[in-house]
């Protein structure tokens, strides 16, 4: 999703294995967009309004299959502030998750590259609707696999290098933790009345993605990340319906580490990184 780094090819030059596991980049970016929440447990209209995000990703090449293959670490976060349609009544909703995938590069030629793989997934969300004496609030809490991609092209305009990247994670199968429809928490945890809380997920209930579309810009000598990232999560499960879509625009700086400590690290190698260039 919004930041990351592989050490790739460039100049004609063909990075050494060997090294090009040590850096690692990383980047947070903090946004705000538009939100849209709809959840059957707590009422049956949408609420929309605003929401702030961060997300903080790491990425690194590893030794895997001969060094094609790269570690993505995504954390990301939102907390939003929405109302329905009259004005009459207001949520406060929080989402948090964290993915970590592996993806195969496919390089296509010196300015392209595509990247294929899978992810874990873990994370949970929660509303809280003040209006409601019974039920006030509901959460969900997930976890499973993800199919990730990714399509990154460095182009130069001018003298300048820049690094463009799309990236989507389309959920596949996971389990979902989740209450039936008229079953309340005070069942749950007090009486212990569990029956029916979990879900089995895929495609045909939880039919959701996460799509990011990122710049790498070069000021002096940082790199700033501009990116729009759009989360369309929704499920049906227990006789409930819930979805929360997000549009967000993020703004961020990328940063190159060398990753063994206790050692003097060595220059930066002049490969190209996977966010436009050596930095």
């Amino acid at each position: 999703m919004a930041c990351a780094a592989c050490l790739g090819q460039a100049d004609g030059q063909t990075p050494d294995p060997g090294r090009a596991h040590r850096y690692a980049v990383r980047a947070t970016l903090y946004g705000i967009g538009h939100a849209n929440m709809y959840d059957t447990y707590l009422s049956p209209y949408e609420y929309r309004g605003i929401e702030a995000k961060v997300l903080r990703e790491s990425m690194r090449m590893t030794r895997l299959m001969g060094g094609r293959v790269s570690a993505q670490s995504l954390f990301h976060a939102g907390v939003a502030y929405t109302g329905n349609r009259a004005g009459s009544n207001h949520c406060l909703s929080a989402t948090a998750d964290w993915n970590y995938a592996l993806h195969w590069h496919f390089p296509v030629n010196r300015w392209l590259k595509l990247l294929a793989g899978a992810a874990g997934e873990a994370g949970g969300s929660g509303i809280y609707n003040p209006r409601n004496s019974n039920n006030p609030g509901s959460a969900r809490v997930f976890a499973g696999l993800s199919a990730s991609g990714m399509a990154v092209c460095n182009v130069r305009l001018k003298r300048y290098p820049v690094t463009v990247r799309y990236q989507v994670d389309v959920p596949l199968v996971g389990m979902a933790f989740a209450p039936d429809y008229r079953q309340s928490y005070y069942e749950i945890f007090a009486l212990g009345n569990t029956e029916g809380i979990l879900h089995f997920t895929s495609l045909h209930n939880r039919p959701s993605a996460r799509q990011m579309l990122s710049v790498d810009l070069p000021v002096r000598n940082a790199k700033l990340r501009v990116a729009y990232l759009c989360d369309l999560e929704q499920s049906t499960a227990g006789g409930l319906r819930f979805h929360r879509y997000s549009h967000a625009l993020m703004a961020g700086f990328v940063k190159t580490f060398y990753r063994i400590r206790g050692r003097r690290p060595d220059p930066l190698p002049p490969y190209q990184t996977y966010n436009g260039g050596a930095s």
